[in-house]
């Protein structure tokens, strides 16, 4: 089994992308009374200690959330009510994972499917996650997880997708995974985080591609970048493919990653890119 633990990577400008878009999701969906589904496939422990020796050997969050929460991103209203729920956890040094965000946001009549595979993982994430009737906690594989709960019941819903990404088979395993689930649920949404790497790392493209060859509604990217790419090793930016993206959903990413990429800049080379690959039907 690998030995990938997110402790050290925890608030990082990845997280908050990939947080600011599972937020927009989430209350996009509570706009109707109807019960919906959350599904994570790599779950992880479920909240971040920041006081930890992994947070601290990276401090990769002092760049990415921290830098978000001094700004003055908070006079987006869009963005404010999830910087109030972030500091919330900044206040006693933790950071809140997709997992523990998706519970506090979710009602009471919501379900969450919560999947994780690491032995060392899955126990953290059942004490963090532990006295709530809502919380199915699945100890297996995330992507054969995924095509096994799909779909879910209530039959609306979400599942976000975010694996290591640290053999280059987790690629081809999220396409093959998603490509299962589509069919066997063209209902839901399915967001799917992936990493910019190095150039001669980066399988991005690749990916982003192979999903928009899906036979699926419409496809929305959303990525940005903070560094300049470097050529062997690194990650200077992420994205989010959002399948079956709800209405709207791009004005509001319009919104808010001009100000997102400006705060966690690192370099002049900074960018954010919002492109429709499906367009939606």
């Amino acid at each position: 089994m690998l030995s990938y633990k997110h402790g050290f990577h925890a608030g990082n400008h990845a997280d908050v992308l990939k947080h600011i878009v599972l937020f927009l999701l989430i209350e996009k969906l509570k706009q109707k009374d109807k019960p919906f589904s959350y599904i994570d496939t790599h779950s992880a422990a479920g909240i971040y200690d920041l006081t930890s020796d992994e947070a601290n050997k990276t401090q990769e969050y002092q760049s990415g959330i921290v830098s978000l929460s001094e700004s003055t991103i908070a006079e987006i209203p869009l963005i404010a009510p999830y910087l109030e729920l972030v500091k919330s956890g900044l206040a006693s040094q933790t950071y809140l994972g997709s997992p523990k965000l998706a519970q506090e946001l979710l009602r009471s009549q919501d379900q969450l499917n919560l999947i994780e595979l690491h032995n060392n993982e899955i126990r953290e994430l059942k004490r963090n996650m532990r006295g709530d009737d809502r919380v199915s906690i699945h100890h297996r594989d995330g992507f054969e997880g995924l095509v096994a709960i799909t779909p879910p019941k209530p039959a609306r819903g979400l599942a976000l997708i975010d694996p290591a990404y640290e053999v280059k088979d987790d690629y081809a395993q999220v396409v093959k995974a998603v490509a299962s689930s589509v069919a066997k649920w063209p209902v839901g949404i399915f967001a799917i985080w992936y990493p910019i790497l190095a150039a001669e790392r980066d399988r991005s493209e690749w990916l982003t591609r192979k999903l928009a060859e899906l036979p699926v509604k419409n496809l929305l990217i959303s990525e940005m970048c903070v560094s300049e790419q470097e050529t062997e090793f690194g990650m200077h930016g992420s994205g989010m493919a959002i399948i079956n993206a709800p209405y709207q959903l791009d004005k509001q990413l319009e919104q808010i990653l001009p100000s997102l990429t400006q705060t966690m800049a690192q370099d002049a080379a900074a960018y954010h890119k919002l492109e429709w690959l499906v367009q939606p039907s």
